[in-house]
């Protein structure tokens, strides 16, 4: 049912979708989705709610223990292959943000923020041992996960690159966009 509904929404927007038309999709009475969803909002809530803790509890999966620069390689191709298999919940969890009442957006936004957390302490780590040349770690976390995301508006399977490609393309323009450079380790 919750894909049913996260591919409607992601085709016609959450305001044009009605409940009956998600209950006809599944093939259920609207009375009978009731039974499943209270309210569209809590539906919303769901469908973002489960989004960020499967893409949270991937990237605590992520070795914390490797220089930043393979830190950062790897977080890129995570998030890469992650979202460009999700296309439908992508967009609804970032087009569909103001949707939500003030309690779940708030909610949400601390679930993104606990993601975007990650990605910025590798970067200050990468700053702080010289690997990475960043003026704000904030903004060009913003930047490379705004970068990121957006290869879901164009990539498709089957298209002139695959998956893997992708993802190492974007991985060199995110090291590039930080400047990455080989850490230096002191001499004896």
């Amino acid at each position: 049912m919750y894909s049913t509904a996260a591919r409607l929404i992601a085709r016609h927007g959450f305001a044009a979708v009605s409940m009956r038309q998600i209950a006809g999709e599944v093939g259920v009475q609207a009375g009978a989705l009731y039974n499943y969803i209270s309210d569209k909002q809590t539906l919303l809530l769901d469908l973002m709610r489960s989004h960020m803790d499967e893409l949270l509890e991937h990237a605590e999966q992520l070795d914390a223990t490797q220089p930043p620069i393979e830190q950062l390689v790897e977080f890129t191709d995570f998030h890469i292959r992650f979202h460009a298999t999700r296309l439908d919940l992508v967009f609804i969890a970032y087009m569909e943000l103001r949707n939500l009442n003030e309690e779940n957006f708030a909610f949400i936004e601390g679930l993104r923020g606990q993601y975007e957390d990650r990605l910025e302490a590798i970067l200050e780590a990468g700053k702080a041992d010289g690997s990475f040349a960043i003026t704000d770690t904030k903004i060009t976390t913003m930047a490379l996960i705004a970068m990121m995301t957006g290869v879901t508006n164009w990539f498709r399977d089957g298209g002139r690159l695959s998956l893997e490609q992708v993802s190492d393309i974007y991985c060199g323009m995110v090291l590039k966009s930080v400047m990455a450079t080989t850490p230096q380790r002191e001499t004896d």
